[in-house]
């Protein structure tokens, strides 16, 4: 683990150190203005794969938590997040059916293999609340087929429906299923607009599917 972790450190230095304060700022908007729809502020949030904390710092909610294989995290997330640093597709602790909500986003296809994706949505299932929501966000290989391999720790070609397919199989059912949602990437290498030009793209779907590369999918678990 001490080895895959301190590759991360590197890996999110690397990548996204220069657009840290412009990614604090996109994720802010995107958590007012679109994924507080589904987040009620009482809520019990994890973020799983939660990098610098960009979503968990900004999102609204009554308790916060972030699980991550890399240390730095603990660092980059606000000191109302409780942070927990270990492989998300071993047993996740103190959550059994906790949380209201678990938002993952361009994390899934990192993992090393698909019975590791699928064992990490087993245990979203497991510690969501009866009703609670899972959301994912993440590149679509049908949109970016070349682009998705540039980064060297993309491992799992995911779309929306593939990954709406594993997550009813560990019993979600699927709420939201968007294929073009947000363009690709915010890394140092990345374009970044100007952050009006964020507001009024998520407020024109009409033009998603021109420069949607990422997917939306929500599950919810089943209700007892």
């Amino acid at each position: 683990m001490d080895q895959n972790a301190n590759s991360l450190t590197k890996q999110y230095e690397f990548r996204f150190s220069k657009s840290l304060v412009y990614r604090q700022r996109v994720w802010k908007i995107l958590c007012n203005d679109f994924f507080a729809r589904y987040i009620p502020q009482n809520s019990v949030v994890l973020d799983l794969g939660a990098g610098w904390g960009e979503f968990v710092n900004n999102i609204v909610a009554a308790e916060k938590y972030a699980l991550d294989l890399n240390a730095d995290t603990g660092i980059q997330v606000s000191t109302n997040v409780k942070f927990t640093q270990q492989d998300c597709a071993q047993k996740w602790p103190n959550y059994n059916e906790s949380l209201d909500i678990v938002f993952t986003s361009n994390f899934l296809e990192h993992l090393p293999d698909k019975a590791c994706v699928q064992s990490t949505i087993a245990e979203a299932h497991r510690c969501l609340k009866p009703g609670g929501l899972l959301i994912c966000l993440g590149p679509n290989i049908k949109y970016v087929p070349g682009a998705y391999w540039d980064f060297w720790d993309h491992n799992i070609p995911l779309t929306e429906l593939s990954l709406a397919e594993v997550l009813k199989l560990c019993g979600f059912n699927i709420i939201e299923s968007i294929p073009k949602f947000l363009p690709y990437s915010m890394s140092n290498d990345a374009r970044l607009p100007p952050l009006i030009f964020v507001r009024l793209y998520l407020r024109m779907p009409f033009v998603w599917s021109i420069f949607g590369k990422q997917f939306l999918v929500i599950g919810q678990k089943t209700k007892l």
